[in-house]
């Protein structure tokens, strides 16, 4: 049995209404006991009265910040309350919270700051659009020799982070869709990260936001904010160079 005492269930949530409630119940049937966050991105509808009903606290934002800010909110919270791990998941019912165990014992077992699920396919679950799937790629290939290992799903949103990289999100986040440049983010504090191979289902409700048009935006966006952080990395290599002369000589 995994122990839940200070580990936080997060959950981002925009317009969640007819989700949320059982993506929460779920979470707590699998882990009775555990803590849940949902953090409510400005919702207009009843996203927050179900979250409630379901047995989950409520960080409401006073306005739409996006994903990258909404996960960030949550994982500042966690981090100042004490929470020494948090696994976030999302609020749609895609990520099967009988997994959550299992991201948990990985991350434990790893030594790893960041453990990260690998959505795998199942009849009637993880379908795709064939743009979103060309992207998918195109970062394998671009963060492979950023990170100095393969990533089999650089855009997974199923993730579990221990007090060492909570501390670092709770400071800094990527805003907008995070999760291939928080990858980046790791390897620049030289943290690791497992996979864990789960079986992805189809939303509970709803529908997905992210138009093939998005997709692409989604593309150049991520392509763009990772070669940001590339020179940045490299802008401080350069000037911590700088600071120490070599040998130990003096100007």
């Amino acid at each position: 049995m995994v122990s839940t005492e200070r580990t936080l269930v997060l959950i981002p949530a925009f317009n969640e209404e007819a989700a949320i409630g059982a993506v929460v119940r779920e979470v707590r049937q699998t882990l009775p006991g555990i803590r849940v966050l949902v953090v409510d991105d400005g919702s207009s509808d009843g996203t927050v009265w179900q979250a409630r009903a379901a047995g989950a606290r409520v960080l409401s934002l006073p306005c739409h910040l996006g994903l990258g800010g909404c996960v960030q909110a949550g994982y500042r919270l966690a981090f100042e309350l004490g929470y020494e791990e948090v696994v976030r998941i999302d609020g749609d019912g895609q990520h099967d919270p009988r997994y959550i165990p299992a991201l948990l014992e990985a991350l434990r077992a790893s030594g790893c700051e960041m453990a990260i699920g690998v959505r795998k396919g199942a009849p009637g679950g993880y379908n795709t659009t064939v743009l979103r799937r060309l992207g998918i790629e195109c970062f394998r290939l671009l963060l492979r020799p950023i990170l100095g290992r393969p990533v089999s799903d650089p855009t997974s949103g199923f993730v579990a982070v221990n007090r060492r990289a909570l501390e670092v999100f709770a400071r800094s986040f990527p805003l907008e869709y995070p999760e291939i440049e928080t990858l980046v983010v790791l390897q620049r504090r030289r943290f690791r990260f497992v996979e864990v191979p789960y079986l992805v289902r189809p939303r509970l409700a709803g529908r997905s936001t992210i138009t093939p048009l998005r997709s692409l935006y989604y593309v150049i966006h991520v392509l763009l904010g990772v070669f940001v952080n590339i020179l940045r990395i490299d802008a401080r290599r350069a000037a911590r160079a700088l600071e120490v002369p070599p040998d130990g000589a003096t100007s």
